[in-house]
């Protein structure tokens, strides 16, 4: 897991455009390392499986840009798209990319119903359930691609739910990687790994 040092513009521009605009809660703030920058790097678990240069991957719902930003941040030789039909979330990481000069990372200002490209991998974290979000992301995936759904608790309920729309796209649950968030209070995540 990379070291906050690395991370320390980027937490500052990250909470300029925050107090601007609300993108994660005051009291979130405090925990924007752990909570949010640190959950999103457990990709690296999934990402240490396979080859990942030159691979493009959307990120769905990105609100203040979670994963795609601290994603594109540590692995420059990834493509990194950050879909929200939300302007304001993605005029903040539009300031966030010319800031730290980001550049292989992308914004769109859309719908996932709207797109027509497929990707490599496409990433959701805190969106909507396991079943509803695979309905989205399922269809803008190349084949053999992967869906990598960042989910608490509920995991094994929501992959119930999911069942019939991962039978619809042909797409199965590869692996499931659990991990703690570095909070005192116990918070265990999981990155489900849906392959097309």
């Amino acid at each position: 897991m990379e070291d906050k040092i690395f991370f320390k513009k980027y937490t500052e521009v990250f909470l300029e455009q925050n107090a601007r605009l609300n993108l994660i809660s005051g009291n979130d703030e405090k925990f924007l390392w752990e909570k949010h920058i640190y959950d999103s790097l457990s990709i690296e678990k999934f990402f240490n499986k396979i080859d990942i240069t030159g691979l493009k991957l959307l990120d769905i719902g990105t609100g203040g840009g979670f994963p795609a930003v601290p994603v594109a941040l540590v692995y420059p030789q990834v493509e990194v798209y950050a879909l929200d039909s939300i302007r304001k979330k993605i005029n903040a990481i539009e300031n966030i990319k010319t800031e730290l000069q980001i550049s292989n990372l992308h914004t769109i200002c859309d719908r996932a119903e709207n797109l027509k490209e497929k990707f490599d991998i496409v990433t959701s974290r805190a969106v909507a359930s396991l079943k509803v979000i695979s309905s989205y992301a399922l269809p803008l995936l190349k084949n053999n691609g992967y869906f990598i759904a960042y989910k608490s608790r509920k995991v094994e309920e929501e992959i119930s739910e999911a069942k019939n729309v991962l039978r619809k796209y042909q797409a199965k649950i590869v692996d499931i990687i659990r991990y703690d968030l570095p909070l005192e209070e116990a918070h265990t995540r999981n990155l489900v790994i849906i392959q097309k």
